[in-house]
């Protein structure tokens, strides 16, 4: 195996505890692997070297939460949104409509569009979630779709009731039919506990039927009002729980007394005009937090986690460190990626070997500069990517 030692890093940001934030530092990566980690006078020889020339390095980008896989538009949506309307979970109906029209070469054509313009800012692992089939065979055309982009695939079946159908019928089915045809390709199950979507009965029957088929727990709660989306997350000790708008002050403690991650998510904030999230509150909680993009085609279409880290500095007081921390480390631990071998989010020996480097001395730049594009390279699991 060849080696490669990065050197000329202004600031390297590893997210290990011990080695904390380096200056003047350098990384080695062998076979796709982080080897080693320190000043950049101490590195050991490779057999190639890159310079950065004083910019800095940080982990790849994590996102723990996208809807990737879709066809169709909503800019009419969202221009009827600012101009006063309120957000509702149906509009999502509009996005299935598109996608069963779609064929599987448009809808891999769009996702491999969308993987690449995240990779272009830094993103080196993300979840995909299904939820725009909402019927048996569509749910499963999704699911191998997005599987052939990410390891972290998660059925979404229960994202809103299709038109036509009983919710309990409905439900019936994503916890039986449905969940058995996705099942070769998915990893995670989520339901969309929420006014205008499932009932908390109904998303403990979905979330309880994909653990008893092997998967784990994610939700999507809390995002329209106050409800039992986190309660349930932490009672059934889901990964995590995404969006989190609207909190108690019980359901603040819970998520700081759980290993449930809080997952938010500013670019939907933004877009749907909801009010942010606590997130001070759930630091000072003991909480942990992720950031991710949201990318989807009604609420948040982007994928840029450089403007969602900005949004989470500039809107919801937190530290660059802090949300640098939660797009990458914390949204490996929303994925169960943050342990052993190959771990994602950190830049420490053994972990896998995800970089960005931006062209900027700091992190601090995501946030001081908002919006410019700072990428200078990106490496995937040791392999120079950009």
């Amino acid at each position: 195996m060849t080696a490669e030692v990065i050197t000329g890093i202004a600031e390297l940001t590893t997210n290990d505890p011990e080695l904390g934030r380096i200056r003047d530092a350098a990384v080695v990566i062998e076979g796709g692997l982080v080897a080693w980690v320190g000043e950049a006078a101490a590195a050991p020889d490779a057999d190639t070297r890159t310079d950065l020339g004083g910019r800095a390095l940080l982990p790849g980008w994590v996102d723990a939460h996208t809807h990737l896989v879709f066809a169709g538009d909503r800019s009419a949506e969202f221009e009827h949104r600012m101009a006063g309307h309120a957000y509702a979970a149906g509009g999502i109906r509009t996005t299935v409509a598109a996608t069963r029209d779609a064929s599987d070469d448009e809808l891999r054509a769009g996702l491999a569009s969308r993987r690449a313009a995240a990779r272009a800012q830094g993103t080196t692992w993300m979840e995909i979630k299904t939820g725009y089939g909402l019927d048996v065979e569509e749910e499963a055309r999704l699911a191998r779709l997005a599987a052939e982009v990410s390891p972290d695939v998660t059925f979404l079946g229960a994202h809103v009731v299709p038109p036509g159908v009983g919710a309990d019928e409905y439900v019936a089915l994503v916890t039986g039919d449905m969940l058995e045809a996705v099942r070769p390709w998915v990893r995670w199950i989520d339901v969309f506990c929420e006014r205008g979507a499932f009932t908390p009965e109904q998303s403990r029957a979905v979330l309880e039927a994909g653990r008893a088929a092997g998967l784990g727990l994610r939700v999507h709660g809390n995002q329209l009002g106050e409800g039992e989306g986190v309660r349930l997350a932490v009672e059934l000790g889901a990964a995590s729980v995404d969006h989190c708008n609207h909190l108690s002050a019980a359901d603040i403690d819970a998520l700081g007394a759980s290993g449930t991650v809080a997952t938010l998510l500013p670019a939907c904030d933004l877009s749907t005009r909801e009010p942010f999230p606590p997130a001070r509150a759930l630091i000072d909680a003991g909480a942990t937090l992720a950031i991710a993009s949201n990318a989807n085609p009604g609420t948040s279409n982007t994928t840029s986690m450089p403007f969602c880290v900005a949004t989470a500095v500039l809107q919801m007081r937190l530290t660059v460190e802090e949300a640098v921390w939660a797009a990458t480390a914390g949204g490996a631990r929303a994925l169960g990626r943050h342990d052993g071998p190959g771990a994602l989010g950190g830049i420490a020996p053994g972990f896998r070997a995800d970089l960005l480097a931006i062209d900027a001395p700091s992190i601090s730049h995501f946030a001081y500069r908002p919006g410019m594009d700072l990428t200078y390279g990106v490496w995937e699991a040791g392999v120079r990517a950009l």
